[in-house]
């Protein structure tokens, strides 16, 4: 395993699982992007990240803010912060395109991996939000028509996800159906090599 890893992909596919189980085995600090970015959203509305922006398409807006974000994860890796210690980050994030990561990120130094659910119907995503939220997600405090709505372009999302992994050779799993074996599976296949 690399100084860093990035968990990336589409909500409910087990990202933050994931990156808590590496932490935990692996002893890697576990950093969730989504509060950093709602923090940039509030603190800093200049530079444009807004997760939530109305009239502007779902794809825009995700390569919008990816390309904003990117940079900024490359620069906490380079701080020095994890130099001295045999364990990094693991960073879990939603809005990072594989395109934006071979073009910034350190690839010698850090590993991505993504998690998407676009073998299914917008109703089966649905249903799989509603079997795996919990009240640390935000989509449990929603509304269902307002997650349901949601779920197409999750749908849509992974499918742009697992095209861009293709294009890129980036690796890609797909957590639609068996998620816990899958996400098992994924962090037991890990190495500290």
């Amino acid at each position: 395993m690399k100084k860093h890893i990035i968990i990336a992909g589409v909500p409910r596919a087990g990202k933050s699982m994931v990156s808590q189980m590496i932490s935990k085995i692996y002893d890697y600090q576990h950093i969730s992007i989504d509060s950093i970015i709602a923090g940039f959203e509030k603190a800093f509305p200049e530079t444009g990240i807004n997760s939530e922006a109305e009239g502007v398409p779902w794809q825009e807006n995700l390569c919008k803010i990816s390309s904003k974000i990117a940079p900024f994860l490359r620069a906490m890796m380079d701080s020095g912060e994890y130099d001295e210690l045999d364990y990094g980050m693991v960073i879990d994030i939603f809005q990072l395109l594989p395109g934006d990561y071979i073009k910034y990120i350190d690839t010698s130094v850090c590993d991505i991996y993504y998690f998407i659910t676009s073998d299914v119907s917008p109703k089966e995503r649905f249903e799989l939000l509603k079997k795996y939220d919990t009240p640390k997600d935000y989509t449990f405090y929603k509304p269902d028509w307002e997650n349901m709505d949601g779920c197409s372009d999750i749908v849509e999302a992974s499918r742009f996800y697992r095209e861009q992994c293709i294009q890129y050779g980036l690796p890609y799993f797909e957590t639609s159906k068996n998620r816990n074996a899958i996400l098992d599976g994924f962090v037991k296949g890990l190495s500290r090599t």
